[in-house]
């Protein structure tokens, strides 16, 4: 497992802007600070309409979109509960594979004041285990600076 400086890129992040630039931002801080510690992919999930969650701000390659409310993201988004996991293969049919060399993830909820969620923050590696505990409560520590969670 893989020590991420998370209280270094929330300090560094100053985010202005309506919650679209503060995503674009916090993708781009995420991306240049982690891109070496093994991830492979970060990016944002939006609920759009009643069953689907729409690709937002990501790096550094495309992925699936718009994808139904299954798989880890659909999960948290539904359950409002962070996930991590270990290896994508363990979710079975329920996994989204939009780079079959991702092995393991780890996705935020985003919520609301009342506690409504609005979407994911999503995050690949191509490493089996690469994500715990640290990861989900130094994300959402970084989300929290961005104003983009409670």
């Amino acid at each position: 497992m893989v020590t991420r400086p998370y209280d270094r890129i929330a300090e560094h992040l100053l985010c202005h802007g309506d919650r679209q630039r503060r995503m674009q931002v916090v993708v781009d801080v995420l991306w240049n600070g982690l891109r070496n510690s093994g991830i492979s992919w970060v990016g944002f999930y939006v609920h759009e309409g009643a069953d689907e969650l729409v690709l937002g701000p990501r790096r550094d390659k495309p992925a699936c979109s718009p994808i139904g409310l299954h798989g880890a993201c659909g999960q948290v988004f539904q359950s409002r509960q962070p996930l991590v996991v270990r290896d994508v293969k363990d979710l079975g049919d329920n996994y989204i594979a939009c780079d079959p060399r991702d092995r393991s993830e780890v996705v935020i909820p985003l919520l609301e004041a009342d506690g409504t969620c609005w979407g994911v923050l999503d995050l690949d590696s191509h490493d089996v285990d690469s994500f715990s505990q640290q990861d989900v409560a130094g994300l959402t520590g970084v989300l929290r600076a961005a104003g983009l969670t409670i």
